[in-house]
């Protein structure tokens, strides 16, 4: 049995670990190091700008390190010794070597059902595929990628109007409770971790900037799913006149849109908004911004666009 208080190292980089690393403080599991991602650049000025576990573990107190090669990283654990590793987004792929050298190992939260939407981008993809449910599964975290023994997992309902944003927020809050949770169990064997099914295994990948541009040819509701996925980044976007109109916000229009116009046209809704014939059904823009311009409600863009009625976005 484990009665005393684990030494727990924490890996964590992005906004996603922080609910995880708080929750540990505060149920008296606060880690005896938290390892992170070095500084990066950003903005105008190229300043360096620390990741945000950083930020939190500073502010809480605890010692933080930001290893830049494995070999760094390993030698860090040695000194270290920890009972058990946690690892929330943490940026870097841990070799076998690494993960031999706590005790009980390292656990992984990862947020969706696996062996469904391993890799990258599971909560922008459980959106973009219309999924009516997902969830949170913590692992033993093994050399490939999210494919560890299921230690726990639990499931939620997606809101029909969740975004990838919304969704990460409920998901990250709930891998912290679920941690805490199962946490003393596991660390005196109660919990017996399952081997994920192979053959229910689906990957995903990296978004990119360019997966934001809309086929009109699809649904009204695909696209739907595509604007909340990719909400707040990369954002949705189509082109008019060859410029690049990004879509700010849009919804779905009831009635039936089965007449003459083609997928991508321009008309005028029944309340004067600014409407896009889908494949199947349409939306109305409700936000836009033309390349180079403000952005704006899609009436104070349609009246100042008096030839755009009937014109086919691409």
């Amino acid at each position: 049995m484990f009665h005393d208080k684990p030494k727990i190292v924490f890996f964590g980089t992005p906004e996603f670990s922080l609910p995880i690393l708080e929750a540990l403080i505060k149920n008296n599991f606060a880690p005896v190091l938290v390892v992170t991602q070095p500084d990066k650049k950003a903005g105008r000025k190229q300043e360096l700008v620390p990741p945000p576990v950083k930020k939190l573990a500073l502010a809480n107190d605890l010692p933080v390190v930001q290893p830049e090669s494995k070999k760094e990283l390993k030698n860090i654990l040695e000194k270290y010794q920890p009972d058990i590793c946690i690892l929330v987004a943490y940026g870097m792929i841990i070799s076998d070597d690494i993960l031999a050298k706590p005790k009980f190992g390292f656990l992984n939260i990862h947020p969706s059902l696996l062996p469904k939407y391993r890799g990258p981008s599971p909560i922008q993809t459980v959106i973009l595929n219309g999924e009516k449910e997902t969830g949170v599964t913590i692992i033993e975290l093994t050399a490939s990628v999210d494919a560890g023994p299921i230690v726990a997992q639990q499931m939620i309902e997606i809101k029909s109007a969740a975004t990838a944003e919304s969704l990460h927020d409920s998901l990250s809050q709930i891998g912290a409770e679920l941690l805490v949770k199962i946490l003393p169990d596991y660390l005196n064997g109660k919990i017996k971790p399952k081997p994920q099914n192979e053959s229910l295994a689906a990957y995903t990948k990296i978004i990119e900037r360019e997966d934001g541009l809309i086929n009109w040819q699809k649904t009204a509701q695909q696209i739907d799913c595509q604007f909340r996925a990719f909400y707040p980044w990369p954002g949705v976007f189509t082109h008019l006149a060859g410029k690049r109109l990004k879509i700010a916000n849009l919804g779905v229009l009831g009635g039936d849109f089965e007449g003459n116009l083609s997928p991508g046209a321009v008309f005028l809704g029944q309340n004067n908004e600014l409407a896009v014939r889908c494949g199947q059904g349409a939306l109305e823009l409700k936000t836009v911004q033309l390349e180079g311009k403000k952005e704006l409600p899609g009436q104070e863009f349609l009246r100042g666009q008096k030839d755009l009625l009937g014109q086919v976005l691409k």
